[in-house]
């Protein structure tokens, strides 16, 4: 448990370096006369990976007490510090631009899918895993818990790219499309790394 409160201390303590260096960042990247309006996609991205992100730093904390295997700990310990970073940024930037940290609108609006089906058990966006799922994860063990973790992190990765693809082609401000171009690039690479640890494992990505 000590440890747990070690890792989430650390994590806290990056975010808030990350949120200084970002907002001075998106200053220097147009100050107020470029500020996103709430509606916009740059305050809808902010908003919805920040969601997105924050289930990803969950799962990764959750496999870490139920595996002694130390490359999925490894993994697990990345996805968890690099997502809480990016989360903060997110967060802070709509700190920023003094707009809310929850939209009226549905997830997705900013992306032109308002129209999405209701929200099933809990996945809110594309690639989330449901309140079941996450269940059953923390109910695992072992190598199932591995394997369970790395199918739903690469079905949660590949959601998080289209997310952010979308930011790349729709955010205005330079700095967020350049964090979002990060994102899509770091999540590749760790599908990859995904696929080639279910492979030893005897599994496949779920289709």
């Amino acid at each position: 448990m000590r440890q747990h409160v070690g890792w989430l201390a650390g994590t806290a303590a990056a975010v808030l370096v990350a949120v200084g260096a970002l907002t001075y960042a998106v200053a220097e990247d147009g100050g107020s006369s470029r500020t996103p309006g709430p509606d916009s996609a740059d305050a809808g991205f902010a908003r919805d990976m920040a969601v997105h992100h924050q289930q990803a730093v969950e799962m990764s904390y959750i496999v870490r007490d139920r595996t002694k295997d130390e490359e999925i700990r490894r993994l697990a310990y990345d996805i968890a510090q690099t997502q809480a970073n990016q989360r903060g940024m997110l967060l802070g930037w709509l700190d920023l631009w003094e707009l809310p940290k929850v939209s009226p609108d549905a997830p997705m609006t900013w992306m032109g899918m308002g129209d999405m089906p209701a929200a099933e058990d809990g996945a809110l966006m594309p690639g989330m895993a449901t309140n079941t799922e996450m269940k059953k994860l923390q109910e695992l063990s072992g190598k199932q818990a591995e394997i369970f973790f790395l199918q739903l992190m690469t079905a949660h990765h590949k959601g998080g790219i289209h997310m952010a693809e979308g930011c790349v082609d729709k955010c205005s401000v330079g700095v967020e499309k350049r964090l979002a171009q990060t994102m899509v690039n770091g999540q590749q690479s760790e599908i990859d790394l995904m696929a080639d640890m279910l492979k030893e494992r005897g599994a496949k990505p779920r289709s």
